[in-house]
Protein backbone atom coordinates (compact mmCIF):
# COMPACT_ATOMS: atom_id res chain seq x y z
CA UNK A 1 0.00 0.00 0.00
CA UNK A 2 1.13 3.53 -1.17
CA UNK A 3 2.38 5.99 2.07
CA UNK A 4 0.53 8.87 1.22
CA UNK A 5 -0.38 12.35 3.25
CA UNK A 6 -1.50 12.02 6.77
CA UNK A 7 -4.15 14.66 6.19
CA UNK A 8 -5.82 12.81 3.64
CA UNK A 9 -9.04 10.38 4.62
CA UNK A 10 -8.77 7.15 2.66
CA UNK A 11 -11.62 6.17 3.62
CA UNK A 12 -13.38 8.59 0.60
CA UNK A 13 -11.75 7.51 -2.84
CA UNK A 14 -12.76 10.93 -4.36
CA UNK A 15 -10.48 12.12 -1.75
CA UNK A 16 -7.80 9.99 -2.75
CA UNK A 17 -8.03 10.55 -6.62
CA UNK A 18 -7.46 14.29 -5.73
CA UNK A 19 -4.61 13.95 -4.04
CA UNK A 20 -3.02 11.20 -6.36
CA UNK A 21 -3.90 13.01 -9.57
CA UNK A 22 -4.39 16.70 -8.56
CA UNK A 23 -3.22 18.27 -5.46
CA UNK A 24 0.18 19.82 -5.76
CA UNK A 25 0.21 19.44 -9.31
CA UNK A 26 0.88 22.62 -10.88
CA UNK A 27 -2.24 24.58 -12.75
CA UNK A 28 -1.53 27.20 -15.83
CA UNK A 29 -5.35 26.56 -17.26
CA UNK A 30 -7.14 30.22 -16.22
CA UNK A 31 -10.93 27.88 -15.98
CA UNK A 32 -8.90 25.22 -14.09
CA UNK A 33 -7.35 28.29 -11.93
CA UNK A 34 -10.68 30.06 -11.32
CA UNK A 35 -12.96 26.56 -10.50
CA UNK A 36 -10.43 25.98 -8.02
CA UNK A 37 -10.33 29.52 -7.00
CA UNK A 38 -14.80 28.69 -6.66
CA UNK A 39 -14.45 25.75 -4.85
CA UNK A 40 -11.66 26.76 -2.05
CA UNK A 41 -13.49 29.76 -1.32
CA UNK A 42 -17.08 27.30 -1.23
CA UNK A 43 -14.95 25.30 1.20
CA UNK A 44 -14.80 28.25 3.91
CA UNK A 45 -15.54 27.25 7.40
CA UNK A 46 -16.48 23.94 5.95
CA UNK A 47 -14.03 20.75 5.32
CA UNK A 48 -12.57 20.28 1.70
CA UNK A 49 -14.32 16.62 1.31
CA UNK A 50 -18.00 18.60 1.91
CA UNK A 51 -17.17 20.43 -1.32
CA UNK A 52 -15.21 17.58 -2.90
CA UNK A 53 -18.03 15.38 -2.96
CA UNK A 54 -20.35 18.43 -4.27
CA UNK A 55 -17.68 18.88 -7.54
CA UNK A 56 -19.18 17.45 -10.16
CA UNK A 57 -22.51 19.35 -9.13
CA UNK A 58 -20.81 22.69 -9.51
CA UNK A 59 -18.98 21.74 -12.47
CA UNK A 60 -23.23 21.12 -13.96
CA UNK A 61 -24.67 24.54 -12.53
CA UNK A 62 -21.86 26.77 -12.94
CA UNK A 63 -21.34 25.53 -16.83
CA UNK A 64 -18.00 23.88 -16.74
CA UNK A 65 -16.66 27.11 -14.61
CA UNK A 66 -16.65 28.76 -18.33
CA UNK A 67 -15.31 32.37 -16.72
CA UNK A 68 -17.34 34.72 -19.73
CA UNK A 69 -20.35 32.52 -18.94
CA UNK A 70 -20.58 32.47 -15.22
CA UNK A 71 -20.16 36.04 -14.87
CA UNK A 72 -23.02 37.20 -16.76
CA UNK A 73 -25.10 34.89 -14.43
CA UNK A 74 -28.22 36.50 -13.27
CA UNK A 75 -30.02 37.47 -10.04
CA UNK A 76 -32.79 34.87 -11.14
CA UNK A 77 -29.89 32.33 -11.24
CA UNK A 78 -28.59 32.54 -8.07
CA UNK A 79 -32.00 32.71 -6.78
CA UNK A 80 -32.62 29.62 -8.32
CA UNK A 81 -29.02 28.22 -6.99
CA UNK A 82 -29.94 28.90 -3.94
CA UNK A 83 -32.71 25.96 -3.74
CA UNK A 84 -29.96 23.37 -5.23
CA UNK A 85 -29.04 21.13 -2.22
CA UNK A 86 -26.51 19.75 -4.40
CA UNK A 87 -24.18 22.75 -3.79
CA UNK A 88 -23.48 25.06 -0.26
CA UNK A 89 -26.41 27.07 -0.54
CA UNK A 90 -24.78 30.40 1.08
CA UNK A 91 -26.16 33.55 -0.92
CA UNK A 92 -22.49 35.32 -0.31
CA UNK A 93 -20.42 32.52 -1.74
CA UNK A 94 -22.95 31.81 -4.61
CA UNK A 95 -22.83 35.66 -5.27
CA UNK A 96 -19.00 35.86 -4.88
CA UNK A 97 -18.69 33.03 -8.00
CA UNK A 98 -20.47 35.56 -10.36
CA UNK A 99 -18.17 38.76 -9.42
CA UNK A 100 -15.13 36.61 -8.79
CA UNK A 101 -15.49 35.45 -12.58
CA UNK A 102 -16.17 39.15 -13.59
CA UNK A 103 -13.22 40.61 -11.47
CA UNK A 104 -11.05 37.75 -12.74
CA UNK A 105 -11.73 38.81 -16.76
CA UNK A 106 -10.42 41.76 -15.80
CA UNK A 107 -7.04 40.80 -14.34
CA UNK A 108 -7.36 38.50 -17.59
CA UNK A 109 -6.99 41.69 -19.85
CA UNK A 110 -5.10 43.69 -17.57
CA UNK A 111 -2.32 40.97 -17.13
CA UNK A 112 -2.68 38.74 -20.47
CA UNK A 113 -3.91 35.79 -18.48
CA UNK A 114 -4.35 34.67 -14.50
CA UNK A 115 -2.04 32.64 -14.53
CA UNK A 116 0.30 35.06 -15.61
CA UNK A 117 -0.60 37.26 -12.68
CA UNK A 118 -1.08 34.14 -9.97
CA UNK A 119 2.44 32.70 -10.37
CA UNK A 120 4.26 35.77 -10.84
CA UNK A 121 4.03 35.86 -7.04
CA UNK A 122 5.84 32.90 -6.77
CA UNK A 123 8.40 33.44 -9.64
CA UNK A 124 6.59 31.01 -11.71
CA UNK A 125 8.41 28.04 -9.93
CA UNK A 126 6.56 25.80 -7.01
CA UNK A 127 7.73 26.35 -3.35
CA UNK A 128 8.78 23.02 -2.38
CA UNK A 129 7.97 22.18 1.48
CA UNK A 130 9.14 19.12 3.51
CA UNK A 131 6.71 18.68 6.26
CA UNK A 132 6.94 15.64 8.33
CA UNK A 133 4.09 16.14 10.76
CA UNK A 134 0.66 17.45 10.51
CA UNK A 135 1.68 20.42 12.93
CA UNK A 136 4.15 21.23 10.47
CA UNK A 137 1.43 22.40 7.95
CA UNK A 138 0.94 26.16 8.32
CA UNK A 139 -2.79 27.62 7.39
CA UNK A 140 -1.25 30.63 5.90
CA UNK A 141 1.82 31.99 5.11
CA UNK A 142 3.88 35.59 4.09
CA UNK A 143 3.05 35.30 0.49
CA UNK A 144 -0.31 34.26 1.18
CA UNK A 145 -0.88 37.21 3.08
CA UNK A 146 0.50 39.41 -0.03
CA UNK A 147 -1.29 37.47 -2.53
CA UNK A 148 -5.01 37.66 -0.29
CA UNK A 149 -3.92 41.26 0.40
CA UNK A 150 -3.82 41.88 -3.60
CA UNK A 151 -6.91 39.48 -4.21
CA UNK A 152 -9.15 41.68 -2.16
CA UNK A 153 -7.76 44.99 -3.11
CA UNK A 154 -9.00 43.89 -7.00
CA UNK A 155 -11.93 43.03 -5.23
CA UNK A 156 -12.39 39.71 -5.15
CA UNK A 157 -14.09 37.79 -2.22
CA UNK A 158 -13.53 34.96 -0.11
CA UNK A 159 -9.79 34.94 -0.66
CA UNK A 160 -8.40 34.99 2.71
CA UNK A 161 -4.92 34.44 3.51
CA UNK A 162 -5.72 30.83 4.76
CA UNK A 163 -7.90 30.64 1.56
CA UNK A 164 -5.49 31.34 -0.65
CA UNK A 165 -2.83 29.06 0.81
CA UNK A 166 -5.26 25.99 0.43
CA UNK A 167 -5.66 27.55 -3.21
CA UNK A 168 -1.63 27.37 -3.09
CA UNK A 169 -1.31 24.16 -2.45
CA UNK A 170 -4.17 23.14 -4.71
CA UNK A 171 -2.74 24.89 -7.85
CA UNK A 172 0.90 23.24 -7.38
CA UNK A 173 2.66 26.65 -6.53
CA UNK A 174 3.21 24.63 -3.47
CA UNK A 175 3.79 21.55 -3.11
CA UNK A 176 3.49 20.23 0.36
CA UNK A 177 3.32 16.37 -0.11
CA UNK A 178 4.61 14.99 3.00
CA UNK A 179 7.75 13.51 3.38
CA UNK A 180 6.50 10.12 3.69
CA UNK A 181 3.95 10.35 0.84
CA UNK A 182 4.73 8.37 -2.27
CA UNK A 183 4.39 12.00 -4.46
CA UNK A 184 6.67 14.09 -2.15
CA UNK A 185 9.51 15.97 -4.82
CA UNK A 186 7.98 13.99 -7.46
CA UNK A 187 7.87 15.81 -11.27
CA UNK A 188 4.69 16.70 -12.15
CA UNK A 189 3.10 18.15 -15.34
CA UNK A 190 0.94 20.71 -15.74
CA UNK A 191 -2.79 19.97 -15.06
CA UNK A 192 -5.35 20.89 -17.42
CA UNK A 193 -9.30 21.63 -16.95
CA UNK A 194 -10.19 19.00 -19.27
CA UNK A 195 -8.71 16.17 -17.44
CA UNK A 196 -10.04 16.91 -14.21
CA UNK A 197 -13.50 15.93 -14.10
CA UNK A 198 -14.50 12.17 -13.10
CA UNK A 199 -17.61 10.18 -13.70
Amino acid sequence: MKNRCLWLKLSNKLYVDYHDSEWGRPVHDDQLLFEMLILEGAQAGLSWETVLNKREHYKKVFLDFDIVKVSKMSQKKVEKLLQDPGIIRNRLKVESTISNAKIFLQIQKEYGSFDKYLWAFVKNKPIINHFESLKDYPSRTDISDIISKDMKKKGLRFVGSTIVYAYMQATGMVQDHGVDCYLYQKKFRTRRANLVSKK
